[in-house]
């Protein structure tokens, strides 16, 4: 059956249909050896080229695994200076070609990642439009006010950028250290730790433990993956919505 070639490429998780969009309008996108335009369709036996590659993609039923991503690992598809990827801990799955990470975390921080094999809903995960919450585990050492809870709550502006918190608990103090609960609903890089960097606290510790609807079960060890199932994917695509 036809379909865009927009929505087949974003499905083959090149990008979102708007970046898609955009390459296929830079002439960057080949049908069957021609320049694609805005308006193709493509169907089973065509060819489709970007960057000198094919792209293949094949309608597969809705897959999405939870990864309790350990620390020291990268998330990404490429391997540095020797440290283990985020797809070394993922699962094999007859018919599964590729998993396509639904956001990052950095090297440090561990939790709850999700990973599926459709492009176009990891992108509608990922999209800010979506408003899915990302909440965090954090331990910072520090000294800890009421009045850097409110600036972190009301937001702060780092390089030009705002962030915030939509919520704050605080936990248990020991020591110079102490725990946090964080919720915010953008996903830009190392968020939670600049925003403690920004009141004069270090963050020692930060663990992901739930993504809009979906928790990290406490008996998911640590480099363990778990396959979400219809419920948990239907409250996903609602979640978004």
């Amino acid at each position: 059956m036809p379909q865009r070639l927009q929505k087949y490429l974003a499905k083959a998780g090149v990008g979102s249909r708007r970046y898609c969009e955009e390459l296929i309008k830079s002439e960057k996108i080949f049908v069957n050896k021609k320049i694609a335009v805005i308006g193709t369709s493509v169907e089973a036996g065509d060819i489709v080229e970007f960057d000198g590659k094919i792209i293949n993609y094949h309608q597969e039923s809705l897959k999405v695994i939870m990864l309790n991503k350990p620390e020291g690992v990268l998330s990404s598809s490429k391997k540095e200076k020797n440290l283990p990827i985020i797809f070394d801990y993922l699962p094999k799955i007859e018919n599964i070609k590729r998993w396509i990470a639904i956001g990052r975390l950095d090297v440090n921080t561990s939790g709850l990642m999700l990973f599926t094999n459709d492009g176009d809903f990891a992108n509608f995960c990922m999209h800010p439009s979506s408003q899915f919450d990302r909440e965090y585990l954090v331990r910072a050492r520090g000294l800890f006010s009421a009045e850097k809870k409110k600036s972190l709550l009301n937001g702060i502006s780092i390089n030009g950028e705002s962030f915030s918190f939509t919520d704050l608990v605080e936990g248990q103090k020991i020591g110079t250290n102490q725990w946090f609960s964080v919720c915010l609903t953008s996903g830009k890089n190392r968020e939670v730790r600049k925003l403690f960097e920004s009141v004069e606290m270090e963050v020692s510790r930060l663990k992901r433990t739930r993504f809009g609807p979906i928790f990290l079960p406490s008996t998911l060890r640590k480099g363990k993956c778990i396959e979400l199932g219809d419920d948990e994917i239907k409250l996903l695509r609602e979640y978004g919505t």
